[in-house]
């Protein structure tokens, strides 16, 4: 079976581009600045279900996308989660928080109003963000 993208995660993201393991999503909330990475491989429901290579190249990826935040957002905290209780595609979350965020202290899910941002303020930040990111020879724009 060949990789496809949850449609739940087609929904709520932009495609930012990819790794050489990853997809780059931006989550479309408009709450704080939220990257998704979904490793390209069917079927797949937990990190360590990846070979300790894949596992190793993730967190590679995951690094640079957690450094791009940082360098653009300068956020007071930065959050990585795995959930998959509703979307069971392995899909890993990179948030960055801040302490006048809507949830702050507390976790992001369920807290937002799940308010989208526009069309315009998305490809915006769309562009910020490949532009960063694109500093890493790992990554490659949409």
């Amino acid at each position: 079976m060949s990789f496809e993208l949850h449609p739940q995660l087609t929904k709520d993201t932009s495609l930012l581009g990819d790794f050489p393991l990853s997809l780059a999503l931006l989550h479309k909330d408009d709450s704080v600045p939220w990257i998704i990475l979904v490793p390209k491989k069917a079927d797949l429901t937990e990190l360590h279900h990846l070979s300790m290579p894949e596992q190793q190249q993730f967190l590679l990826e995951s690094e640079v996308v957690n450094r791009a935040l940082e360098t653009l957002f300068t956020p007071d905290k930065l959050n990585f989660g795995a959930l998959g209780n509703m979307v069971p595609q392995l899909h890993v979350h990179h948030i960055a928080r801040f302490k006048n965020d809507i949830a702050w202290p507390g976790p992001l899910w369920g807290s937002t109003k799940g308010e989208y941002r526009s069309d315009a303020d998305q490809q915006s930040l769309v562009q910020r963000i490949q532009s960063q990111l694109a500093e890493s020879e790992l990554f490659k724009s949409a």
